[in-house]
């Protein structure tokens, strides 16, 4: 089994973006975490009032899949859908931090 690790950057351009993310980050992180398959997910602020830092960990692709399938349809995706994302997805095979 190969676990899917996500990390990166949520990068909002304006405050208006920012105040989407504060709006909707606290449920969208609720049932992220209760998806079967989820490992670790965070989204932290950083230095920068518009930036977050966003580290994901699911344990296969089909998990991680499912959580992406989920996210597009959902109150999060759609509300952040223009909110920039930069992410790097490694896969590791022994599920690897």
């Amino acid at each position: 089994m190969s676990a899917v690790k996500l990390t990166g950057r949520l990068v909002c351009v304006d405050d208006a973006e920012a105040e989407t993310v504060l709006r909707h980050l606290p449920r969208h992180m609720e049932l992220t975490r209760a998806e079967a398959g989820c490992l670790h997910f965070d989204v932290e602020p950083t230095g920068d009032p518009r930036v977050w830092s966003v580290s994901e960990r699911f344990v296969d692709q089909a998990a991680f899949d499912a959580h992406q399938a989920r996210v597009r349809t959902s109150e999060w995706g759609q509300a952040t859908s223009g909110i920039a994302r930069e992410y790097v997805i490694e896969t590791h095979r022994d599920g690897g931090q």
